[in-house]
C-alpha cells in the first residue's frame, strides 16, 4: 500500500506564508500579555483519561483522542470496556491541564499567578471553517483572584493584542452564570434541569427563539415556563446600553438575582469601557452561555463580525482546582481563537510590518568552493546589520528564480559568477 501524502482529516500542513503569519501573531501576543504580567508556562500534550472525562469539558468530553494502553497493561482479551484499553488522552483545551499543573505546583508560584500558555489541542470535531481536529489555543489565566479585577485585566489584555493585530469594531459580549440560573429559577424550571436549559439556549444564534422554545417544550418542560422564560431575553432586546440592560433584567428578577451580581457584571463593564485602548464595544448577551460545564461566573466571548461567529472566550472557574486538592481556588481565564485569528488575517491579505529586508544571494554552480567562506562572511555580516540573507545555487532558468524569490519578498539581489 502507498503511503498517503495528505494530512489527517481534520488537520493541516502549514506553508512557510502562513507560518510567518502565526509566528508574528504568538510574538505579539506574548509580548503584550507580558506587558499585563502574565508568566509563559507549558503543559503536557496527553493527561489523564481521568481528568479528562471529569464531567467538567461539556460536550468535548465526547470528542477526546484517547490513546490506548502501552505493552503489558494493553490487555485486549481480557477488555470488557473503553476504559479497561485507555489511560490517557489528547487534551482538548489547555485549561483543564493549568488547574491540574496548578493544584502539582501551587508551592512554587506567586498568589495570585497569572499564567500565559500557548499549546496544541485536539477534538474529534466535525472539520468546517475556522475549526479543525488539532489546533493551538492561547490562553491566559489568573489564579487565586477573587475580585473581578481578574475579569477586567483578562479582557483588557486580551482587546488589546486584537487591536495591535489591527482588529476594530468587535464586540465582547459578557454574560453571568448566575444570571443565567436566576432567569431559570424565576421561570420555574427546576434546578436539576438547569443544564440541559443551558444547552438548548446555547443553540439560540442557530435555531432561533422559535427553535429553543420548540426544543424546550419537545424535552419535556411546561409551556408557560418556556413562555415566561424566554419573555426575559425580550426585557433587553433593543437595549444596546450593557447595564441598562442589565438594570433592565434585574428588576425583573427581583430577588432571584443577588444584587451583588449585577454590581459586579456592571462594574467590569464600567471599568472596561473606561480603560480600554482598541476600537470595540462591551454588550451584555444574556443568552451567552458558554458550552464548558467548569464555569462558575463570569463568562465572556469575542464576536467579530468578518468571522460571523466566536473568536475566542472564556469566564471564571472557581471549583475545577479544588476537584484536584479539596480547597476551591478562584481562577478565571481567557482564550484568543488563535486559528480564526489567523484565518482572518489570511483572507485580509495580511502583511506583517517591520520586517527585515529581504536579500537573495545567487551563486553559480561552478563557484569556486574555496571563495564560498567570502560568500557567507559577506552574508553574516549582513545578518548582523538586522538584514534576512537567504544564499542559495543559481537555477538554469534565472529569471523565474528571480521571480519565485521576490513573491516570497526577497527585494534585493545579488550574484555570484565564477571567474
Amino acid at each position: 500500500m502507498p503511503l498517503v501524502k495528505k494530512p489527517v482529516t481534520g488537520m493541516k500542513d502549514i506553508l512557510p506564508e502562513e507560518m510567518q503569519i502565526r509566528d508574528y501573531v504568538i510574538n505579539v501576543i506574548k509580548e503584550t500579555y507580558r506587558s499585563f504580567g502574565f508568566t509563559p508556562i507549558d503543559t503536557p500534550c496527553m493527561e489523564n483519561i481521568a481528568n479528562l472525562c471529569s464531567k467538567q469539558g461539556g460536550e468535548n468530553e465526547k470528542l477526546i483522542f484517547k490513546v490506548l494502553k502501552r505493552g503489558e497493561k494493553l490487555k485486549l482479551e481480557e477488555a470488557k470496556s473503553e476504559a479497561d484499553l485507555t489511560d490517557m488522552g489528547l487534551r482538548y483545551d489547555l485549561t483543564l491541564p493549568l488547574a491540574r499543573f496548578y493544584s502539582n505546583n501551587a508551592n512554587n508560584l506567586p498568589s495570585p499567578f497569572k499564567a500565559l500558555q500557548i499549546g496544541s489541542v485536539w477534538r474529534a470535531d466535525r472539520p468546517q471553517r475556522g475549526r479543525y481536529r488539532q489546533f493551538t489555543q492561547c490562553d491566559i489565566d489568573i489564579l487565586g483572584e477573587p475580585s473581578n479585577l481578574a475579569e477586567i485585566e483578562l479582557i483588557l489584555a486580551t482587546t488589546t493584542t486584537l487591536g495591535k493585530l489591527g482588529f476594530s469594531n468587535f464586540e465582547i459580549r459578557i454574560n453571568e452564570r448566575e444570571i443565567l440560573k436566576a432567569m431559570a429559577a424565576y421561570s420555574g424550571f427546576p434546578e436539576d434541569d438547569y443544564e440541559s436549559i443551558f444547552i438548548t439556549l446555547d443553540k439560540m444564534d442557530k435555531i432561533g427563539l422559535e427553535g429553543v422554545a420548540e426544543e424546550l417544550e419537545k424535552n419535556g418542560f411546561e409551556k408557560e415556563s418556556v413562555e415566561t422564560y424566554l419573555n426575559l431575553f425580550a426585557k433587553t432586546e433593543g437595549t444596546e446600553d450593557g447595564r441598562e440592560a442589565i438594570a433592565l433584567l434585574a428588576e425583573e428578577l427581583g430577588s432571584f438575582l443577588p444584587e451583588e451580581i449585577r454590581k459586579n457584571l456592571t462594574m467590569i463593564i464600567d471599568s472596561v469601557e473606561q480603560t480600554k485602548t482598541a476600537d470595540f464595544k462591551m454588550v451584555f448577551d444574556p443568552t451567552l452561555v458558554r458550552g464548558m460545564g467548569y464555569y462558575t461566573g463570569t463568562i465572556f466571548e469575542i464576536a467579530i463580525p468578518e468571522f460571523g461567529g466566536s473568536c475566542g472566550g472564556g469566564g471564571r472557574y472557581d471549583k475545577m482546582i479544588g476537584n484536584f486538592t479539596g480547597n476551591p481556588v478562584p481562577a478565571c481565564g481567557f482564550s484568543i481563537g488563535f486559528e480564526r485569528i489567523i484565518l482572518l488575517l489570511l483572507e485580509q491579505g495580511f502583511q506583517i510590518p517591520t520586517q527585515p529586508k529581504k536579500t537573495a544571494y545567487l551563486i553559480e554552480k561552478k563557484y569556486p568552493a574555496d571563495k564560498l567562506c567570502e560568500v557567507i562572511e559577506k552574508a553574516q555580516k549582513a545578518r548582523e546589520s538586522g538584514r534576512q540573507v537567504l544564499i542559495v545555487r543559481m537555477n538554469k532558468n534565472k529569471k523565474f528564480q528571480k521571480e519565485k524569490l521576490a513573491a516570497e519578498g526577497y527585494e534585493e539581489f545579488e550574484e555570484f559568477f565564477c571567474r
